[in-house]
């Protein structure tokens, strides 16, 4: 369970920032706590606030993850198929560097499997550049395989099933939930990437933002969540740019297997900051305060 309070997200990005020094996400902050779950399938209630990634996670970014923990390939984060959708691996093992097409640069990235977003979201959490990418919101020391849960405190993570359906389909001003995750119950082809011939750069469409602003919760690609769904599968949500709009639906829910790596299927992440950093930021603004009316 994540529990935090508004104060969490006052200062959540600062923090995450500060210890990121080259991949800095757009966060968005998802509060409305104890919403009701949606009663048309079950999912949405959250008890906790959060952030969550106000775009996919890029190309350019996951090449700023390979280029720091992908020397050697290790537990394959690097899939060849990759060169295809816009990040190129060059040099030999041990050696191995990475560049990014500008034109793709902010395109989704795919071929992804739910282990490797998970290592990006270690990487994250614990400061970037030559950071662990084995433990840290994920206790994974080499498994490519089996079912891994985020660990308590956990800072950057996948987000939950929940948390992802909350932040796509729930409207907190009037307290309900949409069929599409653009705030509304219809959608078009004019309003997110769906049933085209390509991904976009994230963010491209800008009658695909849900209520609380995320961009590509529908189309573009599918996205990976942490649910554990039918034995060891990975939930997947969101629909891609190949597929019709039943897809993008609050009522469809995928479930691959979790080293499935597929050039429709990305992930972004979301975050809560550490309570004790939280506190002594929290501690130091005040302290400000009470300077400033002296």
């Amino acid at each position: 369970m994540k529990i935090y309070n508004a104060l969490t997200l006052a200062v959540s990005a600062a923090l995450i920032t500060s210890a990121s020094a080259t991949v800095t996400m757009d966060w968005v902050s998802i509060g409305d706590i104890n919403n009701a779950a949606d009663p048309l399938t079950g999912y949405g209630a959250v008890d906790h606030a959060y952030q969550i990634g106000k775009y996919e996670v890029t190309n350019a970014q996951y090449c700023e993850f390979l280029n720091a923990k992908g020397q050697s390939n290790d537990n394959g984060i690097y899939n060849s198929n990759m060169s295809s959708y816009g990040i190129t691996q060059s040099g030999s093992s041990g050696s191995f560097s990475y560049t990014f097409s500008g034109s793709l640069a902010n395109r989704p990235v795919v071929y992804v499997s739910w282990f490797d977003a998970a290592r990006f979201a270690n990487w994250m959490m614990n400061g970037q550049g030559s950071s662990d990418m084995e433990t840290g919101a994920y206790t994974l020391n080499n498994a490519t395989s089996g079912i891994i849960t985020a660990n308590i405190g956990a800072q950057v993570y996948l987000p939950s099933e929940n948390e992802w359906y909350k932040a796509a389909y729930y409207n907190a001003v009037n307290t309900s939930y949409s069929l599409f995750p653009n705030g509304q119950n219809t959608i078009t082809t004019a309003d997110a990437n769906y049933s085209s011939s390509a991904s976009t750069n994230v963010g491209t469409y800008s009658g695909d933002a849900s209520s609380y602003g995320t961009f590509d919760q529908g189309g573009n690609v599918d996205e990976r969540n942490d649910a554990v769904v039918n034995g060891t599968n990975r939930g997947v949500r969101g629909g891609a740019w190949s597929g019709n709009d039943l897809n993008l639906r609050s009522s469809t829910r995928n479930s691959p297997a979790p080293s499935l790596e597929l050039f429709l299927i990305g992930f972004r992440v979301a975050s809560v900051p550490e309570p004790t950093s939280i506190f002594l930021t929290a501690l130091a603004s005040g302290m400000m305060l009470i300077l400033r009316k002296r």
